[in-house]
């Protein structure tokens, strides 16, 4: 375990998230469908059009697995030094407003 600032929990934190989000939409699209297209060209011969994904759906899954498990720990931390962490205000920060006599 490492003791890190909160600002830099803060940046890590959001860099996870935009990695996290990153994934999602990768995983979202329809990049790991193998399409495939089939004409008759000339005489017998056929004209063959295929795309096939660059990525697998188990790559990206483990890598949005992996980075969101992150984001969790660290927002774990935030969330519990922001239960914690005590810091000195001015008195009237808690007051109720009072209109003027």
């Amino acid at each position: 375990m490492q003791q890190v600032t909160l600002a830099e929990a803060l940046l890590r934190r959001k860099e996870l998230q935009g990695k996290v989000d990153a994934l999602k939409a990768i995983k979202a699209n329809a990049l790991f469908e193998t399409i495939a297209t089939r004409k008759s060209a000339h005489e017998g011969i056929d004209d063959v059009v295929a795309k096939v994904p660059k990525l697998n759906a188990a790559q990206v899954t483990h890598e949005l697995d992996f980075h969101a498990r992150q984001l969790r720990l660290v927002d774990a931390a935030i969330q519990r030094a922001n239960w914690e962490t005590k810091i000195e205000v001015d008195d009237q920060v808690n007051q109720e407003y009072a209109p003027p006599k």
